[in-house]
């Protein structure tokens, strides 16, 4: 089965600095893995800019003006917090990312594929309506199910979030939307320090916590326990996964213990609920994962599930 992967070179500008764990390698990393062979039948396209309009079916427009609006000199950066730089390229590499997450809803609505990645950054689930953290500028992920209900009619989005960070921007962004659903896992304690179980939304947010140390099979029975059901109950028209691999074992930022298998397993059962309620429907943009091997070899292991299962 065909797939869809959108990337775009202006991805690599946004240049954090030196040391910075989400630097212009992590892409360069994925988008070399997916250059293998067996990934010759891969879809591929530029991703466009976000427009106004799809921005702002999430973020304020003063806040959408005030991200765009920063632009260093080349080679400048401003601090939007302690984590969250932006550099010259910053502001056109947030509207790719963005704009790929759009583009990839159109393209499995309309029917082009069935399943689309987006190789992108910055990242977004951490970015919450009006505020910038964690590396994220835009909310990728709910600008993308908010175009899929704003222009496809689709009544129900489900974003699924494995990264081993809590995708708190996310949450805020969906928590009081009913047609919305966001299902996480992370390790817990750790940053942002949202996430916990009781943080339900109305009734359309569910947490899943693995506490440090948790290899593959704690995560694999958290999901078959509690998060695929809460997908499968949902029964969304449309599958939108925030793949971050920094839950490897490998990680420098976290303390989970996955590997490639794990995220394949949880990507082919993901296929499965979205084949039994999106007509197989699935959009997965890149989230973290800053151990620039594993994060490579991951993101083969995921694209190799969303095309194969």
């Amino acid at each position: 089965m065909s797939l869809l992967l959108l990337t775009h070179r202006a991805c690599l500008g946004h240049d954090p600095g030196p040391y910075h764990p989400e630097c212009p390698d992590r892409l360069r990393a994925v988008v070399a893995a997916l250059e293998a062979e067996e990934f010759s039948d891969l879809i591929q396209g530029d991703a466009p800019r976000a427009t106004e309009e799809q921005l702002t079916r999430v973020h304020p427009l003063s806040y959408v003006e005030a991200i765009l609006g920063i632009r260093p000199e080349p080679d400048e950066r401003v601090p939007l917090d302690g984590d969250t730089m932006m550099s010259h390229g910053s502001a056109e590499a947030a509207l790719r990312a963005a704009g790929a997450a759009v583009a990839a809803v159109d393209a499995v609505m309309g029917g082009e594929v069935r399943r689309a990645f987006c190789a992108v950054r910055p990242p977004g689930h951490h970015c919450e309506p009006a505020r910038p953290m964690g590396f994220c500028l835009f909310s990728n992920a709910a600008i993308a199910a908010r175009h899929a209900q704003a222009a496809h009619g689709v009544a129900r989005v489900a974003v699924v979030d494995f990264d081993v960070h809590h995708g708190n921007g996310t949450q805020a962004c969906f928590e009081a939307e009913p047609s919305l659903l966001y299902v996480s896992s992370h390790q817990w304690p750790l940053y942002p320090g949202t996430g916990a179980v009781t943080e339900t939304g109305v009734g359309n947010i569910v947490n899943g916590t693995l506490p440090p140390g948790a290899d593959g099979a704690a995560f694999r029975a958290l999901w078959e326990r509690a998060l695929l059901p809460a997908v499968e109950a949902f029964a969304p028209g449309l599958l939108i996964i925030s793949a971050g691999f920094d839950a490897h074992a490998a990680d420098p930022l976290a303390q989970l213990r996955l590997r490639e298998p794990d995220f394949a397993w949880l990507t082919a059962a993901l296929c499965a609920v979205a084949e039994r309620h999106a007509g197989g429907r699935v959009v997965s943009l890149l989230e973290g994962g800053y151990d620039l091997a594993a994060l490579g070899a991951s993101a083969a292991a995921h694209v190799r599930s969303l095309r194969d299962s």
